[in-house]
């Protein structure tokens, strides 16, 4: 394997890279519980959960210092800006630290920039106002490339702290008339790292599902990633020799998607 596919990392680095996510429509009080518990017990950097929620969330949490990260406007992003803005204030309010944002993709696609610049200002400014810090979602797989350039712009210009690849439930119709999503893809991340400013970071959402996956998109300057496989790639980890030192391990790199001619 190539010098290229090595990257030294720690397992708590690992975890910390993590959101982990709770965000299944089908996903009851039980379920949930048992997310947050793992959470915790392996000290990922948020629970990744749906609003109502947070205060649960928090009471689990509340010893630890995994955050707690809301979604807004989740999964489709098509509330009016008013209650993005609203939904963020209060997300916030009750707790919410990282607040995961999805934008207007019909206005993005329709190259309606003002509109998508207003409202991603207009809910970073309530989320840094209330102590929180914003991840705009782009849903990438309704994308293309010039699209994710823009958005990329447009977010280091309102100071946003992260950007995200996608929901992981942005579900495209293929050819064979399946719905499928490729989610975070090595091209993407590479495109949003170079037009992203180095004060916004990257997260890659949707199809990380590996340790592997993980440690090839931390090689593209990923420092988050929203995973439900949590518990396989941290135990990947130690089993690999992956612990509190810092230790160089190679990865198998993730396979190079298509992506409708980007």
């Amino acid at each position: 394997m190539s010098s290229e596919n090595t990257i030294t990392v720690t397992l708590p680095q690992l975890a910390k890279m993590i959101d982990h996510s709770l965000l299944h429509p089908t996903m009851t009080d039980a379920d949930i519980l048992a997310g947050l518990q793992i959470a915790k017990e392996h000290n990922v950097a948020t629970a990744c959960i749906k609003p109502y929620l947070i205060p649960l969330a928090r009471q689990v949490l509340a010893d630890t210092d995994v955050n707690v990260c809301p979604v807004i406007g989740f999964p489709h992003g098509n509330s009016t800006t008013e209650i993005k803005v609203l939904e963020a204030k209060a997300a916030a309010e009750a707790g919410g630290t990282e607040i995961d944002m999805v934008v207007n993709v019909g206005k993005v696609l329709g190259g309606d920039w003002e509109y998508v610049a207003e409202e991603i200002d207009a809910v970073n400014q309530a989320v840094v106002g209330h102590g929180a810090v914003l991840k705009v979602i782009f849903e990438n797989d309704y994308l293309q490339s010039a699209h994710i350039v823009r958005l990329c712009e447009i977010c280091t210009e309102a100071k946003v702290a992260f950007v995200k690849t996608s929901t992981g439930y942005g579900f495209v119709k293929q050819a064979d008339g399946s719905y499928n999503y490729h989610g975070a893809t090595v091209s993407d991340l590479k495109l949003m790292r170079t037009h992203s400013g180095p004060d916004v970071q990257i997260k890659a959402a949707g199809g990380v599902r590996t340790l592997d996956d993980l440690l090839h998109v931390m090689s593209l300057g990923v420092t988050r990633i929203g995973a439900t496989a949590t518990v396989a790639i941290l135990n990947d980890a130690k089993q690999r020799g992956i612990g509190e030192e810092p230790v160089e391990v190679t990865f198998k790199p993730m396979e190079e998607k298509s992506t409708g001619g980007r």
